[in-house]
């Protein structure tokens, strides 16, 4: 008796150690790199997966000029940096996204002609090209201080500045073509007390409807310095402003937004900076109807314990929520990376500054202050504005344990528009079907597939067929008529 006992236990000890291990393998936190005022340094803005299969980011210091850098790095944390601005052709917060024809897009907040930020492109080698520089017209009314583009599935790119504008100092919504024509499509505190918005700082997304949705820092039902709208513009540019900020008691649904993205149920989530326990921060939800939902408000915790002042969402390929705090958190408030169910379930994932180097810095880095990007690896990515070696910030990547995927870009298209189709070990791609309608294999690389919408297509998910078995895309390809 006495050994079969101790036969159970030791089962049960194994069973343990083996429950163990697989947990802690599915969670895995690895700093890739250190930057520094060599290579950039600070980094803001949230990193891109490209046609490569490599990572690309800005820093807004560092490089030859201290005005900051582009760079790019492996999945295995070889960084290299690809431009170092000087000012007249950029400087500060940048940000980059990789275009359909295979180069990168972004904006600086600063530099340029007139000092007021740029529209750039750069190719995969580095070489930078000037598209606009702000501040061009009589007044700035072509606005100051860009942040962000999103390429349209017409082509061209749509973003937003903070500055600048036909109505005073207070933001715009501009188109620039890839040639680098722009045109401003709205003028921010347009209507009486600004209760269209002011300050738009973070940038559009274009939903599966075909509009634009984005959100301004300030301004509102309260005033020029209110605390923030969502808003709706159509390629055209009527603007519509969906929810105003601080309409609730207590401000319960959020005061100043810090990002949209729109999910697989079609509905918006975002994030605010703030919320009823001050200078936390909310999760939303915009549903299709208008109507906002606050899903969570931060520091709900001890001491702050799952963060305060969140970055932005990404929706991973398990359908659930991904991204950043960039306060508060366990250690020494450095901030967090957390999970965000549907059903409303926070979990913080790592607390940063959970090492420290021989400097005394945060080895791991702290404050990461943009969101995730989920690889088709299945592994998330993201940047820390301060830790590592030299205090620079960090780039780091954190698995839990999904598996590879892949992503379309675009997300939606016509018949026969191209479509890449990013991936890992995807050389031997066999088929790849849009809802079950084969497609051509136009060109097909370790990392990418380039194809086009089939004719008979529908809206549905995206296979790739591989010898060692199939893909699914993240999110479902939409057909557009």
């Amino acid at each position: 008796m006495r050994g079969s006992n101790l036969l159970k236990m030791m089962c049960i000890m194994f069973m343990f150690c083996v429950i163990t291990a697989f947990a802690s393998l599915a969670q895995t936190f690895t700093t890739l790199d250190s930057l520094d005022s060599k290579h950039g340094a600070f980094p803001s803005a949230a990193l891109s997966q490209a046609a490569d299969g490599n990572l690309y980011g800005t820093a807004p210091a560092g490089g030859v000029y201290d005005y900051g850098t582009v760079f790019k790095i492996t999945v295995a944390g070889r960084l290299t940096t690809l431009q170092s601005f000087d000012g007249t052709d950029g400087s500060s917060y940048a940000t980059l996204i990789q275009g359909s024809d295979g180069n990168f897009y972004g904006t600086t907040a600063a530099g340029g002609t007139t000092n007021n930020g740029t529209v750039f492109k750069i190719t995969a080698a580095g070489t930078l090209m000037t598209l606009y520089s702000f501040c061009s017209q009589t007044n700035c009314t072509d606005g100051t201080d860009p942040s962000g583009l999103v390429q349209a599935t017409n082509g061209s790119f749509y973003g937003t500045t903070i500055g600048g504008g036909g109505h005073g100092n207070y933001g715009t919504v501009f188109k620039i073509t890839p040639g680098g024509r722009l045109t401003t499509l709205y003028s921010f505190c347009a209507q009486a007390n600004c209760t269209d918005g002011t300050y738009p700082s973070l940038g559009l997304i274009q939903a599966t409807d075909g509009n634009f949705y984005g959100t301004t820092s300030e301004g509102g039902g309260n005033g020029v310095h209110g605390y923030g709208t969502i808003f709706k513009i159509t390629a055209a540019g009527t603007l519509t402003t969906l929810h105003t900020f601080c309409a609730q008691a207590n401000c319960t649904d959020g005061r100043y937004p810090t990002g949209l993205m729109q999910a697989t149920d079609e509905n918006l989530y975002g994030t605010t900076e703030d919320g009823a326990n001050a200078y936390s921060g909310t999760v939303f939800q915009l549903n299709r109807a208008g109507t906002l939902t606050t899903l969570y408000t931060f520091c709900a915790q001890a001491n702050c314990a799952d963060g305060s002042y969140p970055t932005g969402l990404v929706q991973a390929s398990d359908g659930n929520f991904y991204g950043t705090t960039q306060y508060a958190g366990a250690n020494n408030n450095a901030g967090t990376v957390f999970q965000f169910t549907p059903a409303g379930t926070l979990t913080t994932l790592y607390n940063f500054c959970s090492q420290t180097n021989d400097k005394g810095y945060c080895g791991d880095g702290r404050n990461p202050s943009a969101g995730l990007v989920q690889d088709t690896n299945g592994t998330f990515y993201g940047t820390t504005q301060g830790g590592g070696y030299s205090n620079g910030g960090t780039v780091f990547s954190l698995s839990v344990g999904l598996g590879p995927f892949v992503k379309t870009y675009p997300t939606s298209g016509k018949v026969g528009a191209k479509v890449i189709i990013l991936g890992n070990n995807v050389k031997g791609t066999i088929s790849v079907t849009f809802n079950g309608t084969t497609a051509p294999l136009l060109k097909v690389t370790a990392s990418a597939i380039e194809t086009s919408v089939p004719i008979g297509a529908t809206t549905g998910p995206v296979v790739v067929t591989t010898p060692s078995g199939t893909l699914n895309s993240n999110v479902a390809f939409r057909v557009l008529p």
